[in-house]
């Protein structure tokens, strides 16, 4: 089965920032200007990142995506946008995207795992300074949720030592996949697809070997042509894409 695996260690980078000495006209003594104070940055609601493990997403991400709930977010690339549609019935996974796109998680990420005529992997960088806890999500795989063209889903790790297929945090994935026969399609995968999907994977395309591995909370509505230029990037050995396409997601409906 194939893995949702970054493979690059992070790289380091430095932030050198210089500044403007500004000298007073016509003066002999020189009047130091007040420091504006820096105004904090606004508190977003809902739970801190570190207070997430394990044994503690669903308790506070499931009264939050209750509380402060969310249908559309656009993911905002070099490459144009993607508008994506969140399911309401992946309440976990839908409340915990959300958490990570208002806190602003996903602004520094990039895109850091391509596979052409495959998926299109993010939700990590070598450049974050945000942090967040170690934790996973227990999966929510639907029957109606399959892996046509544009689905979005959640990666996981550690077959072996993850038979509960727990969920990553935040690294997440939008299929890109290609047509298949019916028979392709069928013999790719251990669940009886249905009439319709048979047809999806058929007319739009997909990667239906996926189906019942990972949860799909979402698809993407509007920008399409986003995902074949992101799987055109040139990669590494490591799928990594050689010049980085940034992320910056925001929550519209």
């Amino acid at each position: 089965m194939p893995q949702f695996l970054p493979l690059r260690q992070f790289r380091s980078c430095t932030l050198l920032v210089s500044g403007l000495l500004l000298a007073a006209c016509n003066r002999t003594q020189p009047e130091t200007a007040a420091a504006t104070p820096t105004p904090p940055p606004p508190v977003v609601p809902g739970p801190d990142l570190m207070s997430l493990t394990d044994s503690t997403a669903a308790e506070l991400l499931l009264p939050y995506g209750r509380q402060y709930p969310g249908r559309e977010v656009v993911l905002q690339t070099r490459h144009g946008n993607m508008r994506i549609r969140l399911y309401e019935d992946t309440p976990l996974h839908t409340a915990n995207f959300l958490l990570l796109s208002r806190k602003g998680y996903f602004d520094q990420t990039v895109f850091n795992r391509v596979v052409k005529d495959f998926a299109i992997q993010g939700g990590t960088s070598d450049h974050l300074t945000m942090r967040l806890s170690r934790y996973r999500l227990p999966p929510e795989i639907r029957a109606g949720h399959f892996h046509k063209r544009g689905a979005v889903g959640m990666a996981r790790y550690d077959d072996e030592q993850n038979p509960g297929k727990l969920s990553s945090s935040h690294d997440f994935y939008i299929v890109q996949g290609k047509k298949l026969t019916p028979y392709q399609a069928q013999s790719s995968t251990n669940r009886e697809l249905t009439p319709a999907q048979l047809r999806t994977y058929a007319t739009q395309g997909g990667v239906p070997s996926l189906d019942g591995e990972y949860t799909v909370f979402g698809e993407v509505v509007e920008g399409f042509d986003v995902i074949d230029k992101i799987a055109n990037e040139p990669v590494g050995t490591d799928h990594w894409p050689h010049k980085d396409v940034d992320i910056k997601v925001k929550v519209v409906r």
